[in-house]
């Protein structure tokens, strides 16, 4: 009884882990697949930009000089509306004073009273914002109309100091920041979730992803809600279980996890000498032998000196010694469909650098060998 007792739950506890097992194979995420959340963005959730022009003073003699004339009319224009009646021509010299333009980025859905940063960036000759203060700036968006206010104390994270012979810089002396400088006074309409459509947007658009998106939706949703228009965007009908809870439906489609593809592509940078291949590039049966030309020069100096009392001149008598180095490597034959592991280590055998790389990935292009896309940047 005993022995039967023992068997059946050894049975038991195999059934469970078999199902455990299971339950992990059907459900688990492949290593390759990616959230919705980091490949795409929901329409009409996105920054706008602000911009403003404004005056930062309280510089300790750091500020604008005489060139920079519109500094003076602005000074001129704030202190009139202050009640205070001065022109422009009365103002020979103001050095704590700099002339600045003022950015910062509202955040969507952003609320009246809410606070955000500000860049603040000189735009005349002032040599440095340290321990400057900006004045009250309005910052407007490209349709004209003022979404915030900024003011606050500048700090620009270095220092600029010197004398008449030498300098010492740490930073951008003339670009600062107001932490929280910049205080929300008209919110931004958004159509999110209008009408019981939602949208997305691939940020590296393809039609294969685009696709699987909508895929993984639909299968997510059981049902047939989600479409790709094109390889950038996708359709979702907001299903009627969602309509009073938009955010939770896109909580729950962020969520989402879909292995992204991408077009085969080689990147190069031949100013910094990057190559950067992707791990689709594919190379068709292709011979390759790449040599090195080395010409050393090296030139020097010899003092040719007169013997005493013999009436020569001393000369200078240059010396040339010039070296040819030219390197013997062998032919490299990449078979088809050679991948990016092959390529590098077949390179890698030749002893080519990066930059003698990015002169044979052009030679295979143009061999029409290289089955990917060459992109120069």
């Amino acid at each position: 009884m005993r022995m039967h007792f023992l068997l059946n739950m050894r049975l038991e506890r195999i059934v469970m882990i078999g199902l455990s097992l299971l339950l992990a194979v059907i459900f688990a995420v492949p290593a390759f697949a990616i959230r919705i959340k980091d490949i795409a963005e929901i329409k009409g959730v996105r920054q706008n930009q602000l911009v403003g022009y404004g005056l930062v003073v309280g510089l300790d003699g750091t500020g604008d000089g005489k060139n920079a004339r519109f500094t003076f009319e602005s000074m001129a224009s704030m202190l009139e509306k202050m009640g205070v009646t001065v022109t422009a021509k009365n103002i020979e010299k103001v050095e704590n004073v700099a002339a600045v333009m003022v950015t910062a980025d509202l955040p969507p859905f952003a609320k009246l009273g809410s606070r955000i940063d500000v860049v603040v960036s000189s735009i005349g000759d002032a040599k440095s914002l340290y321990g400057g203060n900006l004045l009250l700036t309005p910052l407007m968006a490209s349709d004209g109309n003022v979404y915030s206010v900024a003011q606050g104390a500048v700090i620009i994270g270095g220092f600029s100091a010197g004398g008449a012979q030498a300098q010492v810089q740490k930073n951008f002396p003339t670009v600062g920041r107001v932490i929280d400088g910049a205080l929300i006074e008209k919110e931004i309409p958004s159509d999110f979730g209008k009408d019981g459509l939602l949208s997305l947007s691939l940020r590296n658009p393809d039609f294969t992803t685009a696709s699987r998106v909508a895929d993984a939706i639909n299968g997510a949703l059981s049902d047939s809600l989600a479409k790709a228009p094109d390889a950038g965007s996708i359709e979702v009908r907001v299903p009627e279980r969602y309509s009073e809870n938009i955010v939770g439906l896109v909580t729950f489609i962020e969520g989402l996890h879909v292995a992204t593809d991408s077009t085969s592509k080689v990147v190069i940078n031949e100013r910094t000498g990057t190559v950067v291949m992707g791990n689709n590039v594919r190379i068709s049966t292709v011979a390759i032998a790449h040599g090195n030309l080395s010409i050393e020069i090296k030139e020097s100096a010899d003092i040719s000196q007169p013997l005493p009392f013999s009436e020569g001149e001393t000369v200078v008598v240059p010396e040339t010694e010039i070296s040819v180095k030219e390197g013997r490597n062998k032919l490299l034959l990449l078979e088809s469909g050679a991948s990016i592991g092959d390529v590098v280590r077949g390179l890698n055998s030749l002893g080519v650098s990066p930059r003698d790389l990015i002169t044979i990935f052009q030679a295979i292009k143009a061999s029409g060998a290289l089955q990917a896309k060459l992109e120069v940047i």
